[in-house]
């Protein structure tokens, strides 16, 4: 490919990545693939050139840009030599017109501003678009992080979690022997630290109310050794269908997966109820805490769905509320950094139910309200809130 046809192809990306945005569709990772699988010329350079000016234009642009071509003409403005690959040769881009249109440059979209936590300043924001690094958990049910360093040399212990490992972006590290024994999983240490804050133990009887495809039930379930009994549920078949392999590749036996269907996990876990020692809440969120690994996310998030997904989690912490046993704990988690989905919900929860507020069990992250906020600028992980709680 010609220098002109990567900025084609950057653009015709962009533009899938906008309708996907608009539409729910595909991740950009997963349009990125899709379009160089149906572009076999194109080699491993232009491959990685094309991906670069994409997520460049994506990282620039807080709010979603009007086209594809405006948001690499926004791009033209912070790198000015693009602009002669604009050039109208055979596999190209167009000349550039008098007066059209340029993406404008922003780290966040301007709605969402007001509606940050109030620890999250502005001297924050650059650190929430950064390049993310790959950071893996060392299962403790298949060896000891000095086990993993033996055999991932590139590796480096993680400065918070004791069970982290942190890897340059990009490593690949499902082809190492490592991750197909099940030694480490990939995670990162914010998602870590939040599971190590659930405080499970050996015997006891957790329930995973949002597994999605089983990070954390994973985390869990190595922390319980393998002893007692966690229940998995997500109303997302796809995702939940992506545990049981990871189960097997982990050594993890205790573990049982449920599909629910969404607006009746009460009735179908109705069963269980009062049994359960420890319920994670990890609720479907804004996601504003992992712009930096998913930053096209930025342009899917809108006013209606935010609205939606925080009566959503307040439906979910309802629901676990109603589960717990006397004694028991609930930990409710969110990959975000807005007041509404952090410290604001936490404590409508402290408000409306009988469960009682208890200290995070971590020492990362900052006081929000009743809970803690990790982020990207002071801690090195994505952006997390968590906060606790146990029935009296």
């Amino acid at each position: 490919m010609t220098p002109s046809a990567r900025v084609q192809a950057a653009i015709e990306l962009l533009d899938q990545v906008l309708e996907a945005a608009r539409s729910g569709g595909a991740a950009a990772d997963t349009l990125i693939a899709r379009y160089f699988k149906e572009r076999r010329y194109a080699g491993s350079k232009d491959r990685r050139a094309v991906r670069d000016l994409v997520y460049r234009a994506i990282r620039r642009s807080g709010d979603a840009p009007s086209s594809g071509r405006s948001a690499m003409l926004g791009l033209v403005q912070d790198d000015p030599a693009l602009a002669e690959l604009f050039d109208g040769s055979a596999h190209g881009p167009a000349p550039v017109a008098d007066g059209e249109e340029a993406a404008s440059s922003s780290l966040l979209p301007g709605w969402i501003v007001p509606r940050l936590d109030p620890l999250i300043g502005e001297a924050e924001w650059p650190a929430l678009l950064e390049r993310a690094p790959l950071d893996l958990r060392v299962n403790r049910l298949s060896g000891a992080r000095e086990d993993a360093l033996a055999q991932l040399a590139e590796a480096q212990p993680t400065p918070l979690s004791p069970l982290g490992l942190r890897l340059p972006e990009g490593f690949r590290v499902e082809e190492t022997d490592a991750w197909r024994s099940g030694l480490v999983e990939i995670q990162d240490e914010g998602s870590q630290l939040l599971a190590l804050a659930c405080a499970a133990k050996p015997g006891e009887t957790v329930l995973d109310l949002c597994a999605g495809a089983g990070g954390k039930t994973l985390a869990l379930a190595a922390e319980m050794a393998n002893q007692g009994r966690i229940v998995a549920s997500d109303a997302d078949r796809g995702r939940l269908s992506r545990l049981t392999p990871r189960l097997e590749r982990g050594g993890v036996t205790n573990v049982e997966p449920r599909l629910l269907d969404p607006g009746r996990e009460a009735e179908q876990l109705a069963d269980l109820a009062g049994t359960f020692d420890l319920i994670l809440v990890d609720a479907p969120c804004s996601g504003s805490g992992t712009w930096r690994r998913n930053p096209e996310t930025r342009w899917r998030l809108t006013p209606k769905r935010l609205d939606q997904l925080v009566a959503l989690q307040a439906r979910l912490l309802d629901v676990a509320a109603g589960l717990l046993k006397p004694g028991g704990r609930l930990v409710y988690a969110v990959c975000s950094l807005l007041a509404e989905e952090g410290r604001d919900q936490a404590a409508a929860l402290s408000v409306r139910s009988s469960l009682d507020p208890q200290p995070v069990p971590l020492t990362a992250g900052r006081p929000a309200g009743t809970g803690r906020l990790l982020s990207p600028a002071p801690d090195g992980t994505d952006g997390f809130f968590v906060a606790c709680w146990s029935r009296p």
